[in-house]
């Protein structure tokens, strides 16, 4: 009995008694699955961000500063992200890649189902904050270890004439992780009143949280302890190595795929969890028809991804990255306009953002992927994922606030054209991405 077949014998995974080939549409499922579990996490704790979070943990401030502290706060998972990959790593490497995500998804939920425990600041003073950034920091450490390399996986059995259709699945968990974690806040915002919302509403989905975690973890044990998956783990396509040397010997590799998503990253930010801080600091628009506006934006979003799919197949990936980055660019000259246009403006500014993001998003996935060696590509592309988050999107929304705040709207649009202009630098030194679909 092979070391995969105890396992999923302990797990109460069906045992096959002739090797069971993984079909790529098995794989797309639990990618799309475990991807949604992790967007929803962190849509969850974004909307509570702003609607929460700053009444609740910082009374002793005006608004826009409690934000600015929660944003602040916000970041600290992208920050610790990159150290849980480090651990994690050693994790897969010591006990197998089925006890890490175990490990890692369970802190990930129970760190998310924990903050809807949190007392209020008037409850438990600072205590209360120290609280929330130690939680915001196990998120992200717990993230790290997240990286399952089924996205690599599904990208290994792509046909050659379909890897930008195959590397767009992955990223189908973003818009529909936000579709449901803005239809439940919206929810909770429309059914409660205001005092009850912010007393134990706003905890419910931070218990939905843990439940879609458990799901998750199981639809994607159940691909990742397959015989199939143990066969390319031993060959060495997806075999978890030291980071330390990964870093050494492929750093060329790492900081251009960490650049090279910037725009859309930037992006990511820009039209999920800044523009719900400007709508509800400086409009008179309710929280509820903004959430709303984001879900069907989101819709537009997942179409997106999917045309980015076929695309990439069709112009090469290169192409379409730098096409969208030089869309994106366009857009950050007028879209703090659009913002700032009442609701007719906020659903025009959604939906082009979200159809940009989706394209953009949509080919994101390890754009560099195929430049990494055999063995250092499932450790590289996690560690890779990881750096791009930090810098394109972690202090993303603390950044455009703070700009628009002080130098007004506009400089949220120069914000954007930033990371534009480095994936467009970043496409330009990675010749060897013309050759990549």
């Amino acid at each position: 009995m092979t070391s995969t077949t105890q396992t999923r014998e302990a797990l109460g995974l069906p045992i096959f008694k002739e090797e069971h080939k993984v079909s790529p549409a098995e794989i797309a499922i639990g990618v799309i699955i475990g991807r949604t579990s992790e967007f929803f996490d962190f849509f969850v704790y974004a909307i509570a961000s702003v609607l929460v979070f700053p009444k609740l943990f910082f009374p002793f401030v005006d608004v826009l500063t409690g934000t600015l502290y929660s944003f602040a706060i916000f970041s600290l998972a992208f920050i610790a992200r990159p150290v849980g990959s480090l651990v994690f790593m050693a994790i897969d490497r010591a006990y197998g890649r089925g006890t890490k995500l175990t490990i890692a998804l369970f802190m990930l939920g129970g760190s998310t189902a924990a903050i809807a425990f949190l007392p209020a600041y008037a409850d438990a003073g600072t205590t209360s904050i120290w609280l929330l950034a130690l939680l915001r920091l196990g998120q992200g450490f717990a993230l790290g270890g997240t990286w399952d390399g089924l996205a690599s996986l599904l990208a290994l059995n792509a046909p050659e004439e379909k890897r930008g259709w195959y590397a767009m699945i992955p990223q189908l968990g973003a818009p529909f992780g936000l579709i449901v974690a803005s239809l439940l806040f919206a929810y909770m915002v429309t059914s409660l009143s205001a005092a009850d919302f912010l007393d134990w509403g706003w905890r419910y989905p931070f218990f939905v949280a843990f439940a879609i975690n458990v799901v998750a973890l199981f639809a994607r044990l159940r691909i990742v302890v397959t015989e199939e998956f143990d066969h390319l783990f031993r060959s060495r396509d997806l075999q978890a190595v030291s980071v330390s040397t990964t870093i050494r010997t492929e750093w060329k590799t790492i900081l251009i795929g960490a650049l090279a998503p910037l725009a859309s990253f930037a992006l990511f930010h820009m039209v999920t969890v800044f523009p719900l801080s400007w709508v509800s600091l400086f409009t008179r628009e309710t929280p509820t028809t903004f959430l709303l506006i984001e879900a069907v934006a989101a819709a537009f979003g997942v179409v997106a991804v999917i045309a980015s799919g076929r695309l990439a197949d069709h112009f090469g990936r290169r192409t379409l990255l730098g096409g969208c980055a030089v869309g994106i660019a366009v857009f950050s000259g007028f879209a703090p306009q659009l913002l700032d246009a009442g609701t007719v403006g906020e659903i025009v500014f959604m939906v082009i953002g979200f159809i940009l993001l989706g394209l953009a998003f949509g080919q994101s996935s390890g754009v560099v992927a195929s430049g990494f060696a055999t063995e250092h590509r499932y450790t590289g592309s996690a560690f890779t994922s990881d750096l791009s988050w930090l810098l394109g999107a972690g202090f993303a929304p603390l950044a455009a606030l703070l700009l628009s705040v002080n130098f007004g709207l506009i400089a949220s649009g120069a914000y954007l054209l930033s990371g534009a202009l480095a994936t467009l630098i970043a496409l330009w030194l990675n010749a060897g991405l013309a050759g990549n679909k």
